[in-house]
């Protein structure tokens, strides 16, 4: 057999793989219960391995916002000198089969969504809504981030025992019919998984005045079912990881500093270069001098064949970030994503391309034969900790990632 004939076989089977992912939300718990391995002086961060001393300042202010929540710390002094010290472990979420959005650390009492899988198990931190994730620490951060572990993440966990787990797979597919592209644009997604949670809430006869401050949290952040997506979309690519000869990726991240991927058939290694600035519309008095380059571990949405790779379904981001002809632009992104990927989801359809699947399966071999990297949607956090969003955009996977990954698997057949 030839080495192509090899590589498409491994691709096939991890394609294969991908589509049989049935991710359920089965549970909400505090990290230090749910993540193996998780202890009290570990924070896990978002994109590939990174100490404190080369963090971006977003990804600073979380840790410091974390080390203040778990009283690990009485003041942002303190936590810094704590952190700078070596008294505190970091690592990187995805080698906990966790992810983070932007600069969202996770600590050992945050809550974390548990994603069931082929008998494995993925967690996506609970989004606090206060702006952690762009490197804030202010007290009504560490107010909700309480919030979410006293009431949030108990009521959910009640809810999801007495009314049992919800089906992510077909919630995405929903979403994508009704306008999301589920990583920049969530708001069906968020939805959709509040009509799924509200009749388990009152099965489980949960305090009325605590599912009414539940549903003013998800009407506050129109955006929160990214994370349910994230987690699913772990769970969804974990499963091509370990393919012998597999050109597919099976992780996108970045920390603000580096972008990172992993390939299925090249192990557990992480191919990275820096990570890209972004090309985005800012809020008034914000500029491109004053964004941190992209971060965190949403990119496993356009892993897994959204975001980015489905904008096809939602032509108000493409609006939203300037395009003239915000529909064609739509569409355009999606058509050169199909370039790229080796296959298709059968079950994420896109309406405005006559319900055809998704871009599934981003293989390294077609990045480097075609010149197209992987288009992120992304939100732009400040450079300095403290100051939170300011724009959204779209970056553009660094091309050296896939080379790199591309001149190891060459390596490998000598």
């Amino acid at each position: 057999m030839s080495i192509a004939a090899c590589i498409d076989e491994a691709n096939r089977l991890a394609l294969e793989r991908m589509l049989s992912a049935l991710p359920l939300l089965t549970e909400v718990k505090p990290a230090i219960e749910a993540i193996p391995g998780m202890k009290e002086d570990i924070i896990l961060h978002p994109g590939p391995p990174i100490d404190w001393e080369r963090m971006c300042g977003p990804m600073r202010g979380a840790v410091i916002g974390a080390l203040l929540y778990e009283g690990l710390a009485d003041s942002p002094e303190k936590a810094e000198k704590l952190a700078m010290k070596g008294e505190i472990s970091f690592s990187p979420a995805h080698h906990h089969n966790a992810v983070g959005g932007m600069a969202n650390v996770i600590s050992a009492s945050m809550q974390v969504f548990v994603v069931k899988d082929n008998g494995k198990s993925y967690y996506s931190v609970v989004r606090e809504g206060k702006n952690l994730r762009f490197g804030s620490f202010s007290k009504d951060v560490i107010d909700r981030l309480k919030w979410t572990e006293e009431i949030f993440g108990p009521s959910m966990n009640a809810a999801l025992a007495e009314g049992g787990p919800i089906d992510l797979r077909d919630l995405i597919a929903r979403a994508l019919h009704m306008g999301d592209e589920c990583h920049s644009r969530c708001i069906a997604t968020t939805l959709l998984f509040e009509n799924e949670l509200i009749p388990r809430l009152l099965k489980a006869d949960v305090d009325r005045e605590i599912i009414s401050q539940i549903i003013s949290f998800l009407k506050e952040d129109q955006n929160f079912g990214l994370c349910l997506v994230m987690g699913a979309a772990k769970a969804i690519t974990h499963n091509a990881h370990g393919i012998k000869n597999s050109t597919i990726v099976t992780a996108m991240t970045r920390n603000g500093v580096d972008f990172g991927i992993r390939v299925g058939g090249l192990g557990d290694k992480w191919f990275t270069a820096p990570s890209p600035s972004i090309d985005g519309i800012f809020f008034p008095g914000f500029g491109p001098e004053d964004a941190s380059p992209d971060m965190g571990d949403s990119a496993i949405v356009e892993t897994s064949g959204l975001g980015g790779m489905a904008m096809a379904a939602a032509p108000a981001i493409a609006q939203l970030k300037g395009h003239k002809d915000p529909y064609q632009s739509a569409i355009k992104y999606t058509m050169d994503m199909y370039e790229i990927t080796f296959g298709k989801n059968k079950f994420f359809t896109l309406p405005a391309l006559n319900f055809i699947g998704t871009p599934m399966g981003i293989d390294i071999r077609k990045v480097a034969e075609t010149g197209i990297v992987p288009y992120i949607n992304t939100a732009i956090a400040h450079k300095e900790m403290g100051h939170g969003l300011i724009g959204i955009g779209l970056a553009r996977a660094p091309m050296d990632c896939f080379t790199r990954a591309l001149k190891a698997l060459a390596n490998k057949f000598g």
